[in-house]
């Protein structure tokens, strides 16, 4: 299974890189493989039934407990 999670990786990047490198957008292609790194390791831990953490519950305790911003 993760054989096939970098292939499928390997053929994004094969289709979406060569595009952005040939119109020199390399700012561009720096956010791009920050979102596709973290992407790969999302998808890493779901394949390998590591638990990810609810980004909604860290949110909600920010704007509860710190900001104490309490909607009802």
């Amino acid at each position: 299974m993760i054989f096939l999670l970098i292939i499928i990786f390997i053929c994004i990047l094969s289709f979406e890189v060569p595009e952005i490198i040939k119109n020199k957008y390399w700012h561009e292609l720096k956010v791009y493989f920050i979102f596709i790194i973290i992407s790969f390791i999302l998808s890493l831990f779901y394949v390998l039934n590591i638990h990810i953490p609810n980004p909604v519950k860290g949110i909600e305790f920010v704007v509860k407990n710190l900001l104490h911003l309490n909607y009802n």
